[in-house]
């Protein structure tokens, strides 16, 4: 059995290195603490590196342990958490793919199975209800910090319980962390409703430049590189911003890009309501994600992107 399998390598491992995507959200960041903690409950250090986060992040316990790069050049094993493919792993070529042994665990359905062994469940809302799954298998106990890493990332994947995905087990598994002492509602108001003063200011930006197309079924905003210069902006400050065209009535799709310098083009973020699989459009420009919430990568300028990504959305609308 595959955690069979992740066990015996994380027990026979000297030396873990813990990874996961770009611009990691709370789930990820949330995953890869909490892993760090559970092998920690094994008798095993491991190093987490997460080159840039969000600040909002940082109230997480081993936060502080987290590593912009290492001076370990090839790990015995390497695990990636929350993340669908190496070309999106931070630092993946330099950590991941050198190490003797690596372990892929994730919750996305378009999850490319990069590792040695890869244990993915695309049911599960967040990477980190997988998480509880695996350490219980282990025999870990999940204690407070454990508990309150895994909430973050869970409280953040759901939009605090609000998205289909869901399920009857995610409140089970939120209830027996409450009980453990994790501060839910704390971890709630920090990942959800605490906005950094940049992230409000570009909240403000894309609210003005909001479109609204297609008979108001697709929702289309933008910010470059000069708006996160002029409110700056730091890493995780455009978090969310995908969302306020979501919740705007008749609106299917919204579409959110970022510019990038390096390569150049434009970070897109799809979100819907109902009916499109959002996944299925960013494949067709190689990214990917969940089927209400995915994202991707296209090279070019505003104009040329936009008229491109907007195109992909049309086909599916009803």
């Amino acid at each position: 059995m595959t955690l069979d399998n992740i066990l015996e390598e994380i027990k026979k491992a000297k030396t873990i290195v813990i990874l996961t995507h770009e611009t990691p959200d709370g789930d990820a960041i949330g995953s890869s603490l909490a892993m760090k903690l559970a092998i920690k409950e094994l008798g095993k250090d491991a190093d987490v590196i997460i080159p840039e986060y969000s600040r909002l992040f940082n109230f997480l316990p081993g936060a502080s342990s987290i590593k912009k790069e290492s001076d370990i050049k090839k790990y015995d094993l390497a695990i990636s958490v929350d993340c669908t493919d190496l070309k999106r792993l931070a630092e993946g070529d330099k950590y991941f793919e050198s190490a003797k042994s690596k372990i892929v665990i994730d919750h996305h359905g378009t999850n490319k199975m990069f590792g040695d062994f890869n244990f993915v469940n695309p049911v599960s809302p967040a990477c980190c209800e997988i998480l509880i799954g695996m350490f219980e298998y282990f025999g870990i106990d999940i204690t407070k910090d454990i508990g309150s890493c895994i909430v973050t990332g869970i409280i953040t994947d759901t939009g605090g319980f609000r998205y289909s995905g869901v399920t009857a087990e995610t409140f089970e598994f939120t209830a027996e962390l409450l009980r453990k002492g994790v501060n839910v509602s704390d971890i709630y108001k920090r990942v959800l409703d605490t906005k950094t003063r940049a992230n409000f200011e570009l909240n403000k930006l894309i609210s003005q430049r909001m479109e609204i197309l297609e008979n108001g079924k697709i929702a289309f905003t933008y910010i470059n590189l000069e708006d996160e210069k002029n409110v700056n902006a730091e890493e995780g400050d455009h978090e969310g911003l995908v969302e306020i065209g979501r919740d705007i009535e008749g609106v299917e799709v919204s579409a959110f890009i970022r510019e990038k310098e390096n390569p150049k083009g434009y970070k897109i973020s799809l979100r819907s309501n109902d009916y499109v699989n959002v996944s299925d459009v960013c494949l067709m420009f190689g990214g990917g994600g969940h089927p209400k919430a995915a994202g991707c990568f296209i090279q070019g300028e505003l104009e040329q992107v936009k008229a491109k990504i907007i195109s992909e959305i049309k086909k599916v609308l009803k």
